[in-house]
């Protein structure tokens, strides 16, 4: 795994800061709102249709009608579309371990190993060292998509945005004053995200808030375990509904339905290495009893995820994983790293440097198929203590509420890996970033729109087929 390097770790902090700094000479802060693709711009249906060519055929169709959905849907499954973009564009030189894939819904409520309730980065997918600005650019326009999406006009989209983009700036200045182990153990809990509704927000916006972290305390995996399970002659088995939920055993012929079986244990057992001892050793106590296709999210429809049903002292003691292929991250023909070995092992290693408190069961392996292909996962539990938030429900104040707890939440995850002395002080005390991003944010929401329209002429004239949602 190649972790983000600055050139700033022997340095004293002024002279971190003035490294910060000097960065302004490459890209000026007002530069970061100026944005034209120009007429050079690549077809982003290209874009799209490459990535679907490495996928599951069948579900490909499945991918392009959730995207058609709307303009946000669209936005949340071309990450690659937008890296491409930013990849054309100056950047700053300050390094962080990026997410990757930044937009509003990829930051939520999750349980920490000691059951406490933390706002954190969800999905690393597409994880990568790479400058900072690229992940801030991408969260900051998902809020002004998300903000058109609901009607919002002009003025509280750009609210979002710069409550957002303000929060990680003051964030990232307050981690820069901090020692190094208390930036490492800096997280978001529930006691600073009431702190923050308290001086924000309404009674109402606070009143759902805190029914929206305790419906995520009821999402357990017992949750899932009833919803997508049912009893049957042989015992407990996961519910088909395809083409979303396709169980091993109606997915293939009998003649392969073994060996299909065997690739997937296999793929159980190399994963277990990949845990610590006392971990691997927590993992078999449970045994597998079935599995299923699954399809997930919007960008990551068509690649292979896998629910495998697992099983401890009785029926009542279940474990539900998910093994999700990785593929090559789309920041990595931007970047120019070096290549990774396995693309499990690169998505839970970024996620155990920017995520406070990683799932127990996050590992990763690498499996040859039966076409004889070899494809790497990544695997953690389904779905633990998750509270997803709900854009299309939040009025304006409620979506730049929820922008300073992204903008704060994303800056943590960037001081943990980068230079937070450095960004901070590129960033400065005033908010010529912040409005520079709200520039930024508009203009590619006009042109996440214009891609948007694009992929649809496709699907109208039969250049791509796009199923029904």
């Amino acid at each position: 795994m190649t972790t983000p390097t600055t050139p700033t770790t022997s340095l004293s902090p002024a002279e971190r800061a003035a490294y910060g700094r000097s960065a302004r000479q490459r890209v000026p802060r007002s530069a970061h709102g100026r944005f034209a693709p120009g007429t050079d711009r690549f077809d982003p249906v290209d874009v799209v249709e490459r990535q679907s060519a490495t996928r599951v055929p069948e579900l490909v169709p499945i991918r392009y009608g959730r995207m058609l959905e709307s303009p946000f849907r669209f936005y949340r499954g071309a990450a690659a579309i937008m890296a491409a973009d930013l990849g054309r564009l100056p950047d700053t030189g300050l390094t962080v371990q990026l997410c990757g894939d930044a937009h509003l819904l990829n930051f939520r409520l999750l349980a920490s190993p000691e059951r406490h309730l933390v706002f954190d980065i969800n999905d690393f997918d597409e994880t990568l060292a790479g400058p900072f600005e690229w992940d801030v650019k991408r969260l900051a326009a998902s809020f002004a998509i998300a903000g058109r999406a609901n009607g919002f006009s002009v003025g509280e989209q750009d609210d979002a945005v710069r409550a957002c983009v303000g929060a990680y700036r003051a964030r990232m200045r307050k981690l820069a004053g901090m020692r190094t182990l208390d930036v490492w153990y800096a997280q978001d809990d529930m006691d600073r995200i009431r702190e923050l509704q308290r001086s924000s927000i309404s009674k109402e916006a606070r009143r759902r808030a805190a029914r929206a972290s305790s419906r995520a305390r009821t999402r357990t995996g017992l949750q899932a375990f009833a919803k997508l399970t049912r009893a049957t002659p042989e015992g407990r088995r996961i519910t088909p509904d395809p083409p979303l939920i396709t169980p091993l055993r109606d997915l293939l012929a009998d003649t392969s339905h073994d060996d299909q079986e065997r690739e997937l244990r296999t793929v159980l057992e190399r994963y277990a290495r990949t845990l610590s001892s006392e971990r691997r050793h927590l993992l078999h106590h449970f045994h597998l009893v079935d599995m299923a296709r699954k399809v997930v999210g919007v960008g990551s429809v068509g690649t292979r995820c896998w629910i495998l049903l697992m099983l401890g002292r009785d029926v009542d003691d279940p474990l539900l994983l998910q093994a999700k292929e990785a593929q090559e991250s789309v920041l990595a023909a931007h970047t120019g790293g070096a290549p990774f070995d396995n693309q499990g092992r690169r998505v839970v290693e970024g996620q155990r440097l920017i995520q406070t408190t990683s799932d127990i069961f996050l590992g990763w392996t690498h499996v040859v198929g039966l076409d004889g292909r070899g494809r790497d996962f990544y695997v953690r539990q389904l779905r633990d203590w998750k509270g997803i938030a709900r854009p299309e429900t939040m009025d304006a104040g409620l979506l730049a509420l929820f922008g300073q707890l992204c903008g704060a939440s994303l800056a943590r995850a960037h001081a943990r890996s980068g230079d937070p002395v450095a960004i901070a002080a590129y960033l400065g005390g005033g908010d010529r970033f912040d409005r520079a991003l709200g520039d930024f944010a508009q203009a590619y929401a006009d042109l996440n729109e214009q891609d948007f329209r694009a992929l649809a002429g496709a699907a109208r004239s039969g250049r791509v087929h796009a199923a029904e949602q």
